[in-house]
C-alpha cells in the first residue's frame, strides 16, 4: 500500500501538473477529495471539476510549469512530498497581464489516500509573494 501512495503521488505531479491532463484529476482524485492551501493558504477546492478549473487557471498562467519532486515519504494512507516548480508567467489566467517573468517557487503537499484516489491534499507554498512579484514587475 505505501509503494501505490507514492506512486500515486508521483504520478499526480507527472500527470496533473507536467503533462497538464484533466484526466488524471478524475483518475486520481476523489469525487469527494478536497485539496487545502492552494491558491491561497486559506482555499478549500472540493471535487474533481474544481480543481480542473483550478488547474487550468495555474496552467493557462504557467504553460510551461515543471514540478520535480525532491522528498517523498508515506506511512499508513498519508503522502508527504517536498517539491520545487519553475515556470513562465506567460498568461493572464491570475488576474493580470503575462509579465514573461521566469519564476521558482518551493513547496510541500500532504496526501491522504483513500482506495487509490488523494481524498485530502494539503499544499504549502509561498505563492502569495509570487504573485506579488510578478504584479510588481
Amino acid at each position: 500500500m505505501l509503494e501505490d501512495n507514492k506512486a500515486l503521488a508521483r504520478r499526480w505531479f507527472e500527470q496533473v501538473w507536467n503533462q497538464k491532463s484533466e484526466a488524471a484529476i478524475d483518475e486520481m482524485f476523489s469525487p469527494h477529495g478536497k485539496a487545502y492551501g492552494f491558491p491561497q493558504p486559506e482555499s478549500v477546492v472540493t471535487g474533481p471539476e474544481a480543481f480542473k478549473q483550478l488547474q487550468r487557471d495555474f496552467t493557462g498562467a504557467f504553460p510551461d510549469l515543471q514540478i520535480v519532486i525532491d522528498d517523498l515519504v508515506a506511512e499508513g494512507d498519508v503522502v508527504a512530498v517536498r517539491w520545487h516548480a519553475e515556470a513562465t508567467h506567460k498568461g493572464h489566467h491570475l488576474g493580470f497581464p503575462a509579465t514573461g517573468m521566469r519564476v521558482s517557487v518551493t513547496g510541500s503537499s500532504f496526501f491522504a489516500v483513500e482506495q487509490g484516489k488523494i481524498v485530502d491534499g494539503w499544499n504549502h507554498m509561498e505563492l502569495t509573494g509570487l504573485i506579488r512579484r510578478l504584479q510588481q514587475s
